[in-house]
């Protein structure tokens, strides 16, 4: 995040790249960059130990003329504007990616959920939200979980929407299953990333993913779900690092085990005694064929990049490669699957939570995988059409189906 290359100019160079592809002229690049609404709030708060204390919110608002805007909420102490700038912009190239009707939006608050008391954080997250709710709302900007926000977050986000508004479930997705969440919706992003790494390992590179090894920067949702996704068609998972430790076995990992301990251990694969302990910083250079960053952004750099062994990396995270980076994997030879087209699960499933809730009627898990599959082989497919036509990198590729689509909806509208 913060303290990487500013994410907001890494995306737009990246922006700029598929731009050029299609030609698109100074004022069209313009109208597609800039975010159509910034919001910033202060939230003072008294907390238990008496003191008062103030945090800053933001919600960027960064395209909606494909539909209500979507994106997550994340708290972090590092957040800041540029950040969240960056971040709703990539989701709005991510939900035109995979087709869906939204567009794009980020949000969140700079404060260390860690230091905070559950009560502490039910005030702030009712605050920020009571702050923002008349720019949110179904048909207008629809929050969801991200970085240290989960369903009980989003659980607040609809009690406080709902006290202004009156009781509309659809006005934020990755709900608890009790008050209207979808199945599937905790699952979704890793699921999505276990697709993609399948759809590239042997779809494109034309290996079998049965006995690859894997190795993940990040247990956490997106992680901790590709892990297993990816166990069950066959794959080995070989490393898995978080923030507070690191765990490795060259045969792979027992990933039910992992997983379970994981959630019995403060969220961290640490200690884990199924492997060998090594040091989280050293997960790029781990011998494994498919590198799965799924933690913070920013962490595939120039110093990284060359120790990275696999062969295909596939970004569960949300900009985590720089484009010097990027620059570093495309001379290697190394494949990368973009996190606008990777992770894009979450932000489907999100979708189809919305309309369950918009029409009232409900679909199993099963179901909601087979949809979830659909639009992401779908996806995948428009992404490898793109890259073969402009013998270009996925990235750009995914970029450049995401531009041609909100450039035409800009163009139908009026713009």
């Amino acid at each position: 995040m913060a303290g990487s290359t500013n994410l907001f100019d890494s995306v737009n160079r990246q922006f700029d790249a598929a731009a050029d592809i299609l030609g698109l002229s100074q004022e069209i690049r313009e109208l597609l960059k800039t975010p159509y609404r910034e919001i910033t709030v202060a939230m003072p708060i008294r907390m238990e130990d008496g003191s008062l204390k103030v945090f800053k919110g933001y919600r960027v608002q960064h395209n909606g003329v494909r539909g209500p805007q979507k994106g997550g909420i994340r708290y972090h102490p590092d957040l800041v504007l540029d950040d969240v700038r960056a971040l709703a912009s990539l989701n709005t190239w991510k939900t035109a990616v995979v087709n869906i009707p939204f567009g794009g939006a980020k949000g969140g608050i700079r404060c260390d959920p860690s230091k905070m008391s559950q009560h502490e954080l039910e005030m702030l997250t009712r605050r920020y939200i009571s702050k923002l709710s008349m720019v949110l709302g179904p048909t207008r900007d629809v929050p969801s979980p991200d970085v240290n926000t989960n369903a009980q977050t989003m659980a607040w986000v609809m009690d406080e929407y709902g006290r202004k508004n009156g009781h509309q479930p659809a006005c934020v997705t990755g709900k608890p299953l009790e008050l209207g969440g979808s199945q599937g919706r905790e699952a979704a992003t890793g699921k999505g990333v276990a697709i993609c790494a399948r759809e590239a390992y042997e779809g494109v590179m034309g290996r079998s993913l049965r006995g690859a090894r894997v190795a993940l920067q990040g247990f956490g949702n997106v992680g901790s779900f590709a892990a297993s996704f990816l166990h069950g068609m066959g794959a080995n998972i070989v490393a898995v690092a978080d923030e507070h430790g690191a765990v490795r076995r060259a045969e792979g990992l027992d990933i039910p085990a992992l997983f379970a301990y994981v959630r019995q251990n403060r969220g961290t694969v640490a200690g884990f005694p199924g492997g060998e302990a090594f040091d989280p910083a050293a997960v790029w250079e781990q011998p494994c064929d498919i590198l799965i960053p799924a933690a913070l952004g920013g962490v595939l750099t120039e110093a990284t990049a060359p120790a990275v062994t696999a062969r295909l990396i596939v970004e569960g995270a949300n900009a985590p490669t720089t484009p010097e980076a990027d620059r570093i994997f495309q001379e290697r030879g190394i494949l990368l699957i973009p996190d606008i087209l990777a992770n894009a699960g979450g932000v489907t499933v999100s979708y189809f939570e919305w309309v369950q809730n918009l029409q009232q009627l409900f679909w199993n898990e099963a179901e909601i995988f087979e949809k979830e599959e659909k639009v992401l082989v779908q996806a995948f497919r428009d992404v490898a059409d793109k890259v073969q036509r402009h013998g270009c990198t996925w990235r750009t590729g995914a970029l450049v189906l995401a531009l041609e689509r909100v450039r035409t909806a800009n163009e139908l509208r009026g713009w």
